[in-house]
């Protein structure tokens, strides 16, 4: 079905399901072959070529959520977010990336970068002007995060998008904290957007894979070298992940709205530091977050006061578990520092703001009640 003028829920529970014509079946069959014909056929399918019949409509399905041509499916999203940047770097060619993101991403650069002679640039901060300082004659792309993993930093899309036009740099964005249930990258100019699909995609702690939408003429680009490096997803994980994401709308809604009422709640906690969620009117780019974002996300982190080990409030939760990853219908708090950012260094991590005592929050669908209730007597029982 077409995407255009019909609603989020819609494009989730429909678009990009892979026609059964034969039976009519309610859901996309599977498609587990690894061989397919050659002769005289349209399309010759291999699951390394990214073009099987569960790859190939699971991507138009990522296409519409996102606004673009085209989409492709990898088995991680640091599958995706590395055969994004080699399909636009190579040897000489200069990147500025954000200094606010996920350690993963910032981790493959300091590591990999430097075998291939690929310059890279940290920019000092987030604003636009930041950006523009560490731009240099080799740039080639230019990458970001908002909003930011850990600690929800926003960065202005359209003037981030705009300044790389003026250069004829392109841009990539990292969207997996925001979903496309709350903003669209691409609308304002962005041309590469690159997803976790673990993360909301999946929405059920049970898948890993990655995802990057763009235009056809960009996308090209980056099959031409993912072709060669092998990282595509089995059909079946496909599957799991294309029938994960007819929900995705109504989960993630439920999350943001929760994750909201639960900042609120934490910023007026005395045990409570610090709050960081765009969704706050206190956060400093509130605004700059609400002209971008359809909802300000299921994301938050904070840190409780110096005096309280965030380890051992932790290890108190009963409800909220703790967990390597995040968005999950199930909420789950853990330490970047431990986790997420762990390949930094100490010094690397404190250079952005991540303390020790940090904990990031992914909210869930439960009760909101019921998860205050867990993080009081979490407290109490320190």
């Amino acid at each position: 079905m077409k995407s255009k003028n019909v609603g989020l829920n819609t494009v989730c529970t429909h678009v990009g399901e892979v026609p059964d014509n034969q039976f009519k079946g309610a859901i996309s069959p599977i498609y587990l072959s690894s061989s397919y014909e050659f002769m005289d056929v349209d399309v010759k399918r291999y699951p390394r070529y990214f073009n099987t019949p569960n790859q190939e409509y699971l991507a138009k399905k990522i296409a519409a959520l996102e606004h673009t041509d085209t989409a492709m499916i990898f088995g991680s999203g640091m599958a995706a977010i590395s055969h994004m940047f080699l399909a636009f770097l190579k040897s000489g060619d200069h990147i500025v990336v954000q200094n606010t993101l996920y350690g993963g991403t910032t981790n493959f650069i300091r590591e990999e970068f430097p075998k291939l002679n690929i310059k890279f640039t940290f920019t000092n901060g987030y604003k636009v002007e930041d950006f523009e300082a560490a731009i240099q004659p080799n740039t080639k792309l230019i990458h970001i995060e908002t909003p930011s993993n850990p600690l929800l930093t926003i960065t202005d899309i359209k003037a981030i998008a705009t300044l790389a036009k003026q250069r004829n740099i392109v841009t990539s964005i990292d969207n997996t904290f925001a979903s496309p249930v709350n903003q669209n990258p691409a609308d304002f100019g962005i041309d590469l957007i690159m997803h976790s699909a673990t993360k909301y995609f999946g929405g059920h702690s049970d898948i890993c894979a990655g995802a990057v939408a763009g235009s056809k003429s960009h996308m090209d680009k980056i099959w031409n070298v993912s072709k060669n490096y092998g990282g595509s997803l089995s059909d079946f994980t496909v599957w799991m992940l294309e029938r994960s994401m007819k929900t995705m709308g109504l989960r993630v809604k439920a999350q943001t709205k929760n994750a909201m009422k639960l900042a609120k709640w934490l910023n007026k906690q005395a045990f409570v530091k610090q709050v960081y969620y765009p969704g706050l009117k206190s956060h400093p780019e509130h605004q700059l977050a609400a002209s971008q974002m359809k909802g300000f996300g299921a994301m938050l982190s904070f840190e409780l006061l110096d005096s309280i080990d965030s380890n051992q409030f932790m290890k108190q939760l009963h409800l909220i578990k703790s967990s390597m990853s995040l968005a999950g219908i199930e909420s789950t708090m853990l330490s970047p520092a431990q986790t997420s950012h762990s390949l930094l260094t100490q010094e690397q991590r404190e250079a952005v703001g991540i303390t020790d005592g940090l904990i990031r929050f992914s909210v869930g669908i439960e009760d909101v009640k019921d998860l205050k209730t867990d993080i009081l007597q979490a407290i109490q029982n320190l």
